[in-house]
């Protein structure tokens, strides 16, 4: 099989990339990637002498771009998109044109060469779940926030085309992934780093928001399984049963580091954000035989592990990319300057201590 991944030098999208080439050894990869600020083509790195993989600069928003290399293929995996919920606060229409206009680009291309294609989506689009119940697939969609009312979006697209035209796609709905290679704009990422600096952890709120954690390695796995097993028109929700409240995942990470929780910072909260996701994952397990391989404890500790051993992939994005620099000022530093009595001067960010 000759798969198009889409979104493949990114986080889940590498982590993807390197599943297929590992456990389908007759299979060829196509990275389609446009490399925003969090595609980066070091994530494909150990791969570049891999015949089986070839990396394609690009925008899947871009039919020129996209038709030729899913007539070339036998399966589309959509992971590009735009992720970061704070993000989408600050820019919604960045989200509506990667997460909407570029699944229809998409659809339009595996409709008119027949191909078959997985789209992959969040937990997020439930909008929040109250305490006792856990979403299941056929759950009404109620996001919360514009990245999460854009992946709603884009379900809504490919199930148009499914009802419309027939189109062959399936959809997943991941809980909250972490693992190697995780743009530090993350929560996980972003607090491994900060407290590798000594730097305060912007906790939002009481931080009692409630999250299931999955070790990207095994999204992966979920996800090729979907795409080769699941069923047309299908949605499959693949969720780790690992939740924890985000302030107990703080004081894990401050514990495997050695970290004192001095360092947790309680800073004003984002709007509307949701309380709690919890999906109820009985349908992949059964129809499809997929179990997450890590519990909570292995996929915290190798994330945690894999930052430490490699600042050359992060320390090169928090210090001396304006991109992150400009962000993280415009996100954090007025909740920063709420939260501390000394002013935002007083947690200023690594790389504004920096001379090098």
């Amino acid at each position: 099989m000759r798969v198009l991944v889409t979104g493949g030098a990114g986080f889940i999208g590498s982590a993807y990339v390197r599943n297929v080439l590992a456990t389908h050894p007759g299979d060829e990869v196509v990275v389609l990637d446009a490399l925003t600020y969090a595609g980066n083509i070091a994530n494909l790195a150990e791969l570049g002498g891999d015949p089986r993989l070839r990396f394609v600069e690009g925008d899947i928003a871009d039919a020129d771009a996209v038709d030729p290399l899913v007539a070339g293929s036998d399966a589309v995996v959509n992971f590009a998109a735009e992720t970061h919920v704070d993000r989408s606060l600050l820019d919604p229409a960045a989200f509506a044109r990667a997460n909407v206009v570029g699944v229809l680009t998409l659809l339009d291309a595996v409709h008119r060469h027949g191909k078959r294609l997985l789209q992959v989506s969040t937990d997020e689009v439930y909008g929040d779940v109250p305490p006792g119940r856990h979403s299941v697939e056929d759950d009404p969609l109620l996001p919360r926030s514009p990245y999460a009312a854009a992946k709603a979006g884009g379900e809504l697209m490919c199930r148009a085309y499914r009802i419309s035209y027939g189109v062959e796609v399936v959809v997943t709905r991941g809980c909250n992934t972490i693992g190697p290679r995780q743009y530090p704009e993350k929560m996980i990422p972003l607090f491994v780093t900060n407290a590798l600096d000594d730097l305060p952890l912007p906790v939002y709120g009481d931080g009692l928001q409630v999250r299931d954690w999955l070790h990207a390695d095994d999204h992966a796995a979920a996800v090729d399984l979907v795409l080769r097993q699941g069923r047309a028109g299908e949605t499959y929700n693949v969720g780790a049963g690992h939740e924890r409240p985000n302030i107990e995942v703080v004081r894990a990470i401050l514990a495997r580091l050695g970290k004192p929780e001095s360092l947790v910072a309680y800073v004003p909260d984002r709007p509307g954000h949701d309380r709690r996701y919890a999906l109820d994952p009985t349908k992949i397990r059964e129809e499809l035989g997929w179990a997450p391989a890590r519990d909570f404890a292995q996929t915290l500790t190798d994330t945690v592990d894999w930052y430490v051993a490699h600042p050359e992939w992060w320390r090169p994005i928090r210090d001396h990319d304006p991109r992150f620099r400009d962000y993280y000022q415009r996100q954090y530093a007025w909740r920063f300057a709420k939260a501390n009595p000394l002013g935002e001067d007083a947690v200023e960010p690594s790389f504004a201590k920096r001379s090098d």
